[in-house]
């Protein structure tokens, strides 16, 4: 069955996710913790199949990925209603999203939650918030790609301190060491987010594509095959639409109108 996003609602019907489309821009929203057994199964499945949809709509430049926080967090020494994932990841399809993913985070972020935001691209969060992977306190580690995501991003040595300690830094450290990009409002959150999608979605798709090939693929490699594989989607993009379409705009004096060719 094909899979139109565009200006239609999505024909796969999800019943713990949301999703708007703003333009480009795929803005999803989570539920919140439903009664009944199964729920975290039922979420996770269903965060697979949209990231797949998602990859496959050419009208999705840019996608928001916006929950709250407090819904992965441990209460009174009990877990979370959202629970742990029971497949082996609830989180590598946002990493394996093609276009540029942004976490719009209300509230605090612990273990999976925050394991959750360091998938995506970029961070947005709240002032007064909290950020940790407090695993440790249960007897566990992070499950989700916290021991590798967090020392990509912070360190290893800081990422080090949080994860042995269960440590959690507030919203103005978690700028400050890069966990987080930009922290406003809770008010404010999705106003915020949302603009920097637009304004990012109205960029090249192929090129934002390249930049996340490019920066997450080089990651495994040596610094001169990271070089090649630059200068091989470089030369890539030197040969699409989109490229004559920005050097067009420049000589016009206008904003360029890209269509992802």
């Amino acid at each position: 069955m094909s899979r139109i996003l565009g200006e239609v609602a999505l024909l796969t019907p999800y019943r713990e996710l949301t999703c708007q489309k703003i333009g480009y821009c795929m803005v999803v929203r989570f539920q919140g913790p439903s009664n009944g057994s199964g729920w975290m199964a039922r979420m996770a499945n269903e965060l697979e199949d949209l990231c797949a949809e998602i990859n496959w709509d050419e009208g999705t430049r840019v996608v928001v990925l916006a929950y709250p926080g407090e819904a992965f967090q441990l209460r009174d020494g009990q877990r979370s209603p959202w629970g742990e994932p029971d497949s082996a990841s609830f989180v590598a399809p946002v990493a394996q999203i093609r276009q540029p993913v942004i976490a719009a985070i209300d509230g605090d972020a612990m273990g999976l939650g925050l394991e959750l935001a360091l998938a995506c691209d970029i961070r947005i969060g709240t002032d007064g918030a909290c950020f940790g992977l407090t695993q440790i306190a249960d007897g566990l580690i992070p499950s989700d790609g916290g021991t590798q995501r967090l020392p990509r991003l912070i360190g290893c040595s800081k990422a080090l301190e949080m994860i042995l300690t269960g440590e959690t830094v507030d919203a103005a450290e978690a700028l400050r060491i890069g966990l987080v990009h930009r922290v406003v409002p809770a008010a404010e959150l999705i106003d915020t987010t949302t603009a920097l999608a637009e304004d990012m979605a109205a960029r090249s798709p192929l090129a934002m594509s390249c930049v996340k090939e490019a920066l997450h693929g080089g990651l495994d490699l040596t610094i001169d095959q990271g070089m090649r594989m630059e200068l091989d989607l470089y030369l890539l993009l030197c040969t699409t639409q989109d490229r004559i379409e920005g050097i067009t705009a420049f000589k016009e004096k206008r904003m360029p109108e890209f269509e992802g060719g």
